[in-house]
């Protein structure tokens, strides 16, 4: 079994918006014979993107997996989107592949949405090897784009190939491994390759780019530094074998170059795949935490780790990645971690200690299913069957009950309202609003408490205007959406302390409990876990499952904040003293008492209104600069940095995203349609005071 699973490679493709990632794929899917003809993005006939809405707008939405062989490898690759308001299926995608192909434009280098996808991929510690798009389009620069890894990403790229010609004249690329030019002629529509000797017009930028090569990878490997120093020739499987391994510990990242769009270069990047990236054997170890009868969030959890082998007689663990609301089973994207899942058996939910049935297996291929009996230790594929199951929950054997690390998907920013346009449709858009939440993490529906308006939230304009496209054409919905609006939050200002006292009778009975708390700011650039409470009250003054209760009441109290009552995010609760009665004392009573506490400690707290900042790049022409410059200005735009790039200016800045909505449009009209912008979120900022003032109604 490991002879095979070490020709496994589980990949996912990602990169920004228009850098020609699905082109990509639908080449790789006509290179490895698995399609008959290219499908095209333009035309709406590419395989991965099957779904309606995609192929109107010609974007890819949601992340489609898709398997092909090559030269006796199995590759399973997942396709993502790449606009930022789809980040969510990149980041679940990556949490479970075991190496990417990051796609770039080479006319523009490292974009926006280029550098959320590396971040992403540096959180989840993927190797991953670089493909420059496009050496055809006018204005490509291999060497430009090259610097940009470094200068942006703050990679350690590593070139194994060079373009011969760019733009017009772009026809191959030569390999510096082993020093041949790869042309490809049209007349085979890439599906063919022709080895040339190298032109002698390149062959001095040839051996330069080979002694670059060979400088970096000799310095991963102690044994060819010394042969290096001591002037001995190193072979071109040498060189392979260590850059491999330097991919693979994530210390280079080899960069290839071509034209998807003509099918140049797309053989030598399956070929890279394969030669450097890893298998489930060579990927980084997957470890898990065990967990006993009473569930994840029980008390008596232990703390140490299991570390998986990928091996299929070893007791099941798989991670659960992605969920589709399908008609008429959800259908649940699976990736094994070790063991066998088999169709027709149930397994453990370790999130939920539920045992759930898994009736069908499948290999998935875009919208085509292939049925399965079983899937083995690093296999990919997609069941029917589980009913209360959640993405990034935890499939395991009930004879090794383990939690995998989940996935964590980023806050939503913007929220709508949304009604039924008639009252016999509310509970059928109840229902496709929580179907359609299990598919999206992003995407959370709920009740407004004050109004009974239903609102729904997400990552961006696109998002929601999606989402809405799809309960109306596929659910069958029809609704009223209001104006978008920025998803605002609330935070600690400065550290203060209350107590929360719940000393009363309550039909019949006695309830008692007494808590003090300090409440704190934790800074806003922090990363992890920034909500969260901590417990300094000596072991034994209580029971423990008061503990846990005044955790319940004070995180249901931060949902509502005391300047306008948005969520209170980046604060930090510590549990200083607790009293209990012998007889009166309770879950209730400890909750109720922990809440009080809470709010108290706020009012106190000099409580501060955030808002959505966004990061913003706009690329235009350089007659609209100042233009464009001057209208971001207006809408509290901070800019943070302009650059040439090729015969336009980018310019970065930031902006709150309640000044950006409906900026497309208007960029449009400003630039004559020949400027674009990406947005993503970046962080949350305090409001400034003149407009928290208008937002509360006082001037």
């Amino acid at each position: 079994m490991s002879a095979k699973l070490s020709k496994v490679r589980n990949i996912g493709i990602a990169a920004h918006i228009d850098a020609g990632k699905t082109t990509t794929t639908e080449r790789i899917l006509y290179c490895t014979g698995k399609t008959h003809r290219m499908g095209e993005v333009d035309n709406g006939t590419a395989v991965a993107d099957f779904e309606e809405q995609e192929q109107r707008r010609g974007i890819t939405i949601y992340s489609a997996a898709v398997t092909c062989p090559w030269k006796g490898f199995h590759i399973n690759l997942i396709d993502t989107p790449g606009h930022v308001d789809f980040t969510a299926e990149v980041e679940r995608s990556l949490r479970v592949l075991d190496g990417m192909v990051a796609v770039f434009d080479a006319k523009e280098g490292v974009e926006a949405q280029s550098e959320t996808v590396w971040r992403q991929a540096n959180k989840y510690r993927v190797p991953r090897i670089c493909f420059f798009n496009k050496m055809d389009k006018v204005g490509a620069d291999f060497e430009h784009s090259f610097r940009s890894l470094i200068e942006d990403l703050y990679a350690n790229p590593v070139a194994v190939q060079i373009p011969i010609g760019a733009e017009g004249s772009f026809e191959g690329v030569v390999d510096l491994l082993s020093m041949k030019a790869l042309r490809f002629p049209a007349e085979h529509l890439g599906a063919k390759l022709q080895v040339d000797d190298i032109p002698e017009s390149l062959r001095d930028e040839a051996d330069r780019w080979r002694a670059h090569l060979v400088e970096q990878v000799v310095e991963t490997s102690d044994e060819l530094t010394e042969r290096f120093v001591a002037d001995q020739p190193i072979t071109g499987d040498e060189l392979k074998r260590a850059l491999r391994a330097a991919t693979i510990a994530n210390t280079l990242q080899p960069v290839l170059c071509g034209s998807s769009l003509r099918c140049i270069g797309v053989q030598p990047l399956l070929d890279a795949v394969c030669d450097y990236l890893p298998s489930p054997l060579e990927a980084p170890p997957v470890v898990g935490e065990p967990v006993d009868k009473g569930g994840a969030g029980h008390p008596s959890r232990r703390k140490k780790e299991i570390t998986l082998r990928p091996d299929p007689s070893e007791p099941l663990a798989a991670l659960v990645f992605k969920i589709i609301a399908d008609k008429p089973v959800d259908l649940f994207f699976i990736r094994v971690y070790s063991g066998t899942l088999v169709a027709g058996r149930k397994v453990l939910d370790a999130n939920t200690q539920k045992k759930e049935a898994v009736t069908r297996l499948f290999r998935v291929f875009a919208k085509r299913r292939e049925q399965l009996d079983r899937a083995v230790a690093g296999d990919i594929v997609a069941a029917i069957g589980p009913k209360d199951v959640l993405t990034g929950h935890t499939l395991c054997d009930s004879r090794q009950r383990i939690l995998l690390e989940t996935i964590r998907f980023p806050k939503t920013v913007i929220v709508q309202s949304i009604e039924p346009k008639s009252a016999k449709d509310r509970q059928k858009l109840t229902d496709a609003l929580h179907a359609m939440s299990r598919q999206d993490p992003t995407f959370k529906p709920k009740i407004d408490s004050e109004t009974g308006q239903t609102l729904i939230q997400g990552m961006g304009e696109l998002h929601l205007e999606v989402l809405v496209e799809r309960l109306v054409k596929d659910m069958n919905v029809e609704v009223h959406v209001g104006k978008p609006q920025a998803s605002y939050r609330e935070t600690v200002g400065a550290p203060a302390e209350a107590e929360g006292r719940f000393i009363r009778e309550i039909g019949g009975r006695s309830h008692f409990a007494v808590v003090r708390i300090r409440v704190e700011p934790v800074p806003l650039d922090a990363t992890g876990q920034t909500e969260r409470v901590e417990c300094a009250v000596p072991p034994g003054t209580v029971r423990p499952e008061y503990v846990q209760a005044v955790q319940t009441g004070v995180r249901g109290a931060a949902t509502v904040g005391p300047v306008i009552g948005y969520p209170l995010i980046h604060w930090k609760v510590t549990l200083l003293d607790m009293q209990q009665h012998d007889t009166d004392s309770s879950d209730i009573a400890f909750e109720n008492a922990g809440r009080i506490a809470f709010e108290r400690a706020m009012a106190a707290a000099s409580p501060v209104l955030l808002e959505p900042i966004m990061r913003i790049e706009v690329t235009t022409p350089d007659e609209y600069f100042g233009v464009i410059n001057g209208d971001l200005n207006a809408r509290r735009a901070v800019i943070t940095g302009t650059d040439v790039r090729g015969r336009g200016r980018v310019i970065d800045a930031e902006a709150p995203l309640a000044e950006m909505f409906g900026y497309v449009t208007h960029l449009r009209s400003l630039s004559q349609g020949r400027a674009s912008v990406s947005m993503e979120p970046l962080r949350y900022a305090p409001v400034p005071d003149s407009v928290a003032r208008r937002m509360m109604g006082l001037s």
